[in-house]
């Protein structure tokens, strides 16, 4: 069977071919999309290529499409269900390192590292600081999949009240098991003091965090999103922050490379990374690991696990 593996020419794509080799050789590993046909039946893709119409039409022998992450928004869902072609993502390969990133946003601004980095900095010694503990706040998760799992079970030594929105709320046995309580969304943004993001960018996520419900936020409230930027109404953040204290640690833009002149850029209660959560080198591999077990599966005939649609 032919794979075609479509890759973003910074990874270190001769450590990989290598190692590809030495589990599933003759895949085909390409940066860039320059090809008039071809008739490979799998494709292995990050979320760096854009699969669309177009790509599919000189792809016309495909049968599964493997996403080496856990979001797919690059796919043009509509096109891969037309052809009937399989489609599959790599849902829990990042979890621990997204949820290790949410942690450190987190502790980041309830330790007040900024203020007391730049106070020493400047020559200065602070006896006070605006410092605060995580035990005892009640932490929101919104997204309760393998990403907002782990960091529930991340959290619990800290001692947080744990509440969670999900359309697909768990078992009451789960929620016991995991220390966690449901909330309808709008509550949750109401009463959490802390919020992190989980969830696929979907038309019914796309604005989910939207104005409206921003305006919810308790004041001085930490907003953290990981997800996808245009989950949340940048404007209306923006503003919040500048009027009613509100934290935001950001990994993901509307944009990427976004806008440099934006006025998050400019704000003291912001911290930027650069869609970096689930970047780390045992991410990398687990990745890796992760979808060419999931193609080998797919090759011997098996059903591929994670599947999105098909």
């Amino acid at each position: 069977m032919k794979i075609l593996a479509l890759l973003p020419p910074f990874l270190p794509i001769d450590m990989i071919r290598k190692n590809v080799d030495s589990i599933l050789p003759g895949v085909t590993i390409r940066t860039d999309t320059d090809f008039q046909l071809d008739e490979s039946e799998v494709l292995i893709v990050t979320t760096f290529t854009r699969v669309d119409s177009d790509l599919l039409s000189r792809l016309p022998s495909l049968k599964f499409i493997q996403v080496a992450s856990t979001g797919y928004d690059n796919v043009e869902l509509k096109a891969v269900k037309d052809r009937k072609i399989i489609l599959s993502n790599a849902p829990s390969s990042n979890k621990e390192s997204v949820a290790e990133h949410v942690m450190g946003m987190v502790l980041y601004f309830l330790k007040d590292f900024r203020f007391l980095d730049q106070e020493l900095r400047n020559g200065n010694w602070p006896m006070l600081t605006a410092s605060r503990e995580l035990k005892g706040k009640t932490f929101g998760i919104i997204g309760m999949g393998a990403i907002g799992r782990r960091l529930a079970e991340r959290l619990l030594p800290f001692e947080p009240g744990i509440v969670y929105y999900d359309p697909r709320r768990l078992d009451p046995d789960q929620e016991i098991a995991m220390g966690i309580t449901y909330l309808e969304l709008d509550d949750l943004i109401s009463e959490a003091d802390i919020i992190s993001i989980h969830v696929p960018l979907t038309p019914e996520t796309r604005n989910m965090i939207n104005g409206d419900r921003i305006a919810r936020l308790k004041d001085g409230a930490i907003l953290i999103n990981t997800a996808r930027g245009e989950v949340v109404d940048e404007k209306a953040l923006i503003e919040a922050i500048k009027k009613r204290g509100v934290k935001a640690g950001i990994d993901v833009f509307t944009q990427e490379p976004p806008d440099f002149k934006s006025e998050l850029f400019k704000l003291d209660g912001v911290l930027l990374t650069p869609h970096i959560a689930g970047v780390t080198a045992e991410s990398q591999q687990r990745f890796l690991q992760e979808t060419i077990s999931n193609v080998i599966r797919f090759v011997q005939g098996a059903a591929p696990l994670n599947v999105v649609i098909g």
